[in-house]
């Protein structure tokens, strides 16, 4: 009998939808359902929102014990620091990250961004980048960012006017490049994944083969599955013209446990920072989830 699952995808890649396209999750011997509500739920704004209020925090609040979710490193890290599941120690993801402004900007390198309020989601990948790749640029008092919240209210927030820059990931990057929007700096981040610290070992372990498994088949055959971005895009991006065979790969795969060493240096960044205040538990041994 299958073990069923529910699956809130992050969106910066294909492996769920290629998992679920190819059967790999049946394969596997998981019954899995996409949780559309939280995971349109990251796209939205979060500005009223607080730590522990945002929809990815929600199904901890309600403790609901069978949803897979994955986030950057920090805030996987951060999460199950502050009580919120554990992250999962086996595997890894590697990203594309970036910071776009509109065209007619007169921000043109990194330096121009001081005191420039970036758009972010709180506590999230494009939050915890920004301090992480600028401060080779600037000083940390000079870097600043305003809470908007996902990707989708990001976006909308830079066209709109409403911010000067707003920090982006996969697939906004590739929208914003078709919005004729200009990256003033990029680079990449690690990604990992979270989970209620009671689910079972198997299941996790099923359902890390299913996105190596997917891996495997998108550096088999990227193209064939680019079209896949369409269940990415929110709403209010979903009637436009989007030429998917230029979005690009999004997000990596990698099934191996993420290094030790960059758990400390997550914690000693996120502190000087002033971003670990809701921290409960600091002990790598009590924050992980092994699931081999």
């Amino acid at each position: 009998m299958a073990t069923k699952i529910r699956i809130a995808p992050k969106g910066m890649g294909l492996n769920d939808f290629v998992a679920d396209a190819e059967g790999f999750f049946a394969a596997e011997g998981l019954d899995i359902e996409f949780d559309w509500k939280t995971f349109r739920g990251t796209q939205s704004s979060w500005k009223h929102l607080d730590y522990f209020q945002r929809p990815q925090d929600q199904p901890y609040a309600d403790k609901q014990d069978d949803l897979i979710q994955g986030a950057c490193a920090w805030g996987s890290v951060c999460n199950a620091a502050a009580g919120m599941g554990r992250f999962v120690h086996d595997c890894y993801g590697v990203s594309p990250w970036a910071i776009f402004v509109r065209a007619d900007s007169k921000i043109r390198k990194p330096e121009d961004l001081a005191d420039v309020p970036v758009a972010v989601g709180m506590r999230a990948g494009s939050h915890f980048n920004v301090p992480y790749r600028l401060e080779a640029h600037l000083p940390l008092a000079k870097i600043k960012t305003v809470n908007v919240g996902g990707f989708g209210a990001r976006l909308t927030a830079l066209l709109n006017g409403e911010v000067e820059a707003a920090s982006l990931l996969p697939p906004q990057i590739a929208m914003a490049e078709q919005l004729g929007l200009r990256s003033i700096i990029a680079n990449t981040f690690h990604t990992i994944w979270w989970v209620p610290e009671a689910m079972a070992p198997e299941t996790v372990q099923a359902y890390l083969r299913a996105l190596d498994r997917a891996e495997k088949a998108l550096d088999a055959d990227l193209p064939k599955y680019l079209p896949l971005w369409a269940k990415a895009i929110p709403a209010e991006f979903a009637d436009r013209k989007w030429d998917f065979s230029q979005f690009g790969r999004g997000e990596r795969f990698v099934l191996k446990p993420i290094p030790r060493a960059e758990f400390d240096e997550i914690f000693a960044q996120v502190e000087r920072w002033g971003l670990d205040q809701y921290a409960k538990e600091r002990s790598f041994d009590k924050l992980i989830y092994t699931s081999a």
